[in-house]
Formats: structure tokens, C-alpha cells, sequence
């Protein structure tokens, strides 16, 4: 049997727009951006012509993709709004109202159990210290997997009872749990 075509692996990590086309470039290279960014610094990393990056970006600050901020020279970064909104909208085709009940439900009732296992309202209000000297069962890292594993679901039930509520038309029926 031979080797995997390195073709057929992932791309390499340093650089894993490089097989792309140039608007995929730039899109994975805006993708990662954290703070707004010049077009030439975004045209560096995704290895293209500064004014050709321009071009893209504009196309994308139309679609909503980024968000151009008009300092000299003008900047741009990821909006995250449109990428919460796309994720809102996919769940929204991808799931019947039953189904998205359920997964409200399902969230609310692994948050319940957080609620109740640490005896606060949110992981915010949780000490994460005190709460592993207190327990003989967790450790710090156990506690900071369910404060992370705690705050994810209460950001998914969010998106999921808003992709519900599209679905629904906006009605504002709330999914018991």
C-alpha cells in the first residue's frame, strides 16, 4: 500500500490558504484576523496584489462578511454578527422545530445541572479555585472543562432558540424544558 498523497492530507498549517484561489485567500485570511487590518497587511498574508485585495474586501464589506472601518488607511475585520447570523440561519435549515425544541431543552437541562453543581447562575459567578479545593471529585481542570463545557451550552440554547424562533416566524414561544 503506498503512502497518502500529500495532496490528500491537510493543507500545512503556516500557510493553509496557499492552494486556494485568491478569493478564498483573502476570505481565510479575514477569517482569522482579530482586529481590524490594513488591505496590504491582508494582501500579504494571503499573498496577493494590495489592490486586488481592496477589491475583495469591498465585495465583502457588501455582503456583510467584514466590517470597514475608514481610518487612514482603512482598515477591515471579521463581522461577527454576520458569521453568528449565517451559523443562526444554517441551524435554522438544518432542523425541523421539533428538533430545535429539543436541543433547547437539551441545553437547558445541562445548564440546570451546572446550576446546580456549582450553586451559581452563570459560570462567571463560579470560582474556580475555591470550587476544586472544596470538592474531592474535581480537580481545577475538571472545573474549568465544566466552566467552558457550561458557558458553550448557554451560547448554543441562544442559537438555537433563535434559529427556532425563525423558523416559527418570530413567534415568541418559548421551548419548555
Amino acid at each position: 500500500m503506498s503512502k497518502t498523497d500529500p495532496e490528500d492530507g491537510p493543507p500545512p498549517f503556516e500557510d493553509a490558504f496557499a492552494s486556494d484561489d485568491v478569493e478564498q485567500r483573502i476570505y481565510g485570511t479575514i477569517l482569522q484576523t482579530r482586529e481590524p487590518t490594513t488591505a496590504s497587511a491582508i494582501a500579504d498574508a494571503a499573498d496577493c496584489d494590495p489592490k486586488t485585495a481592496r477589491k475583495y474586501l469591498g465585495w465583502f464589506d457588501d455582503l456583510g462578511i467584514v466590517t470597514r472601518h475608514d481610518s487612514h488607511p482603512a482598515t477591515y475585520e471579521r463581522n461577527d454578527a454576520y458569521f453568528e447570523w449565517r451559523r443562526i440561519n444554517q441551524l435554522a435549515g438544518d432542523h425541523s422545530v421539533e428538533e430545535l425544541q429539543e436541543l433547547v431543552r437539551e441545553m437547558t437541562t445541562r445548564i440546570a445541572e451546572y446550576e446546580d453543581t456549582y450553586d451559581a447562575a452563570s459560570p462567571a459567578a463560579v470560582d474556580a479555585v475555591a470550587a476544586a479545593e472544596a470538592s474531592d471529585e474535581r480537580t481545577i481542570d475538571d472545573v474549568y472543562s465544566d466552566l467552558a463545557d457550561w458557558a458553550t451550552a448557554r451560547e448554543e440554547r441562544e442559537r438555537y432558540e433563535r434559529a427556532r424562533q425563525q423558523r416559527t416566524g418570530g413567534k415568541r414561544e418559548q421551548a419548555s424544558g
